[in-house]
């Protein structure tokens, strides 16, 4: 085996228990110590390997080439979580099942979201900002603002206040949380 400062594994098989609960004692027990053994090397090998042949072997492990911009630190990383996966196995089927289902929930909560009031065609917005008035109406595809047509309200509330502000909370469109409506009412 080599050396800790050679090897760019995150953990090393010492023998001891595994610190993860609910895994067996032994590390062997998915892959064999021969293939342990043989991906550690072959992960020791990537560091003395160039660039240029790290991008073949990812194009032979990916069967595409590299993401643009990939440094070679994270190629490395990348090719040696690859060899520790297909030497272990990768994911149980009912692990990639239950990440499936938490993408699904979370891609479902962030599409209900609500992102402000949407203000209906026809509306005049109205804001007063440092004594001037910035009055803004709203068309089907977009906004009106001194004459001028604008896809988004953040890019008219950047030319109002020369500094980055979203759109909708510039004009008051957001929504108040249920705390900050209770304060407004009295409670």
């Amino acid at each position: 085996m080599t050396p800790p400062a050679r090897n760019a594994t995150a953990r090393q098989y010492s023998g001891e228990p595994s610190p993860i609960p609910c895994r067996g004692d032994d590390r062997t027990s998915r892959a064999g110590s021969a293939d342990i053994t043989k991906v550690d090397r072959q992960i020791a090998e990537l560091l003395d390997r160039s660039t240029q042949e790290l991008r073949l072997a990812w194009r032979q492990l990916h069967r595409s080439g590299p993401p643009q911009g990939l440094s070679r630190d994270l190629l490395i990383r990348a090719l040696a979580h690859e060899l520790q996966e297909r030497a272990a196995g990768g994911a149980s089927r009912a692990l990639r099942r239950r990440l499936q289902t938490l993408a699904g929930e979370f891609e479902k909560k962030r599409a209900s979201l609500d992102p402000g009031i949407v203000p209906k065609t026809g509306t005049t917005l109205v804001r007063q900002w440092r004594g001037h008035a910035h009055t803004v109406f709203v068309h089907e595809d977009g906004f009106e603002y001194e004459g001028q047509h604008y896809r988004s309200l953040t890019v008219i509330a950047k030319r109002n206040t020369g500094a980055h502000w979203s759109g909708p909370r510039f004009f008051g469109l957001t929504k108040r949380t249920g705390a900050s409506l209770g304060a407004a009412v009295g409670r």
